[in-house]
């Protein structure tokens, strides 16, 4: 019984994280810019995240603890969040080896993704402004329309 569950969850968050993403048929509505500036909310929140993280760091109060743990699982989620758009949209829908700066577009989308898996390792403020950086790198691919 115990087995069934766990497998039911793992299938649940797999598809709630493959429908987050823009679908996988050739729709043709796209909006490129709002995802990236959505990335960058999210980015955003990773660097208030270590901010606060490194000022309660050392409190053992449970009101600090308490907020650490928020801050943290916040952290975690909107890095993720980062990686699912940039692997179930951008790198399979947006980037195609037909373009003539493929190579150049890749490497600059795949710096995201690294720079929000260090984002999550740490609480470097270092880290966290490079996630904002690399996604920064993105927006002139992606104009508002």
């Amino acid at each position: 019984m115990k087995k069934t569950l766990l497998s039911l969850a793992g299938l649940f968050l797999l598809s709630t994280s493959l429908v987050s993403a823009h679908c996988q048929v050739p729709c043709g509505i796209y909006n490129d810019s709002a995802r990236v500036t959505a990335m960058l909310e999210d980015a955003q929140t990773v660097v208030k995240a270590v901010t606060l993280i490194n000022e309660l760091a050392g409190k053992t109060d449970a009101q600090s603890v308490n907020q650490v743990t928020r801050w943290v699982s916040n952290k975690e989620s909107h890095a993720d969040q980062i990686i699912q758009t940039m692997a179930n949209y951008f790198l399979t829908q947006r980037i195609k080896n037909s373009q003539s700066d493929y190579t150049e577009r890749l490497v600059k989308h795949h710096q995201v993704i690294v720079a929000a898996m260090k984002a999550k390792q740490t609480v470097s403020a270092e880290n966290a402004q490079n996630l904002v950086s690399a996604i920064e790198k993105l927006a002139p691919y992606y104009p508002k329309k």
